[in-house]
């Protein structure tokens, strides 16, 4: 039988492709084929259906809910984007620098619409329990992300806000994908739970090892601009933790460069990784990561599941861990 993480992936795939949108207007219709036919890990779909099939077999009914998961994701990166003037995604250029800011936000909202019409096709009498937790979650995102941007003009930001503000901006998303596969395969409540935590707690590695793949990541696997979050002033675990351990002078650099309208882009990333080097910081984080992968097999070891009914999320799991880019 075909590994099931290469099945899945390759059913997301098929179905984004085949996914119907209009032809006009054009400018409306094609920068969201183009965002989606960048490709990306789809993990957020594959993680509703490995989700499902911890609880059922055939997934084919989770299908379509899984993949408005990816468009809504996909909607939120290209509103980032724009709020962050990000000019690559995924090595390819952004919509927003492709075509123009109006047209992203504007295509963007036609994502929202389409994910809500995708993730409402589950039974009738599971729709407005998918919905009410959807509602939640997306709204999460947005604060998160409007949290994200608030922390760019100020000096100190606490690893618990930071914490806190991943854990809305991206983490709940991911334990939303698995909720879902497990509501949709009608599981129990208690089940749904326990695949929630270990979903936000993969979230939270996922972004903590973004934020050291953004530093420390080769540029030709990272598929984005290396040093984006020093560019655009982010206080990442890195920054906070490096402003904790840093001796008078190392902070006052720190806090100068993130505090300067003017600057030399390389210059500036040279200096801050030149910190972090000296501070040890990609270890620090690392460890950080590390509680959350624990927390999240906690979970996943509560599961009344069977240890081979768990082995292709496990799989997949270290992956997202082991990750490059």
């Amino acid at each position: 039988m075909k590994d099931p993480l290469i099945r899945y992936r390759a059913l997301i795939d098929n179905e984004i492709e085949t996914l119907s949108l209009k032809a006009k207007p054009p400018n409306l219709y094609e920068p969201i084929r183009y965002i989606l036919q960048l490709g990306g890990k789809r993990f957020r779909p594959v993680l509703t259906l490995l989700s499902h099939l911890l609880f059922e077999d055939a997934v084919e009914k989770a299908v379509l809910p899984a993949i408005g998961i990816e468009v809504f994701h996909n909607f939120t990166l290209m509103h980032d984007d724009i709020m962050d003037k990000a000019p690559l995604r995924r090595g390819k250029t952004t919509v927003h620098a492709r075509w123009n800011d109006e047209t992203a936000i504007l295509a963007g909202d036609v994502m929202l619409v389409k994910a809500y019409e995708l993730i409402a096709q589950v039974e009738d009498s599971l729709l407005k329990k998918v919905l009410h937790t959807f509602n939640n979650c997306a709204t999460g995102v947005c604060e998160g992300q409007q949290i994200d941007m608030d922390f760019e003009s100020m000096n100190e930001v606490s690893e618990t806000a930071y914490l806190g503000m991943i854990r809305l901006k991206t983490a709940v998303l991911i334990g939303f994908s698995m909720e879902l596969g497990a509501i949709i395969a009608g599981a129990d409540t208690e089940q749904i739970s326990l695949v929630r935590s270990f979903g936000e707690n993969l979230g939270m590695v996922f972004q903590l090892k973004d934020d050291i793949l953004d530093v420390f990541g080769d540029h030709e696997k990272f598929g984005k601009q290396v040093g984006g979050d020093i560019i655009t002033n982010k206080k990442t675990f890195l920054w906070i933790k490096a402003c904790k351990v840093a001796n008078p002078t190392q902070k006052k650099a720190l806090i100068h460069w993130f505090s300067m309208k003017a600057f030399d882009p390389e210059e500036k990333i040279e200096a801050i990784t030149q910190i972090y080097n000296d501070l040890n910081i990609r270890l620090v984080s690392e460890q950080k990561m590390n509680s959350y992968i624990r927390s999240a097999f906690v979970a996943l070891d509560s599961l009344n599941v069977s240890e081979s009914v768990k082995h292709p999320l496990v799989n997949f799991t270290q992956k997202l861990i082991d990750r490059e880019k």
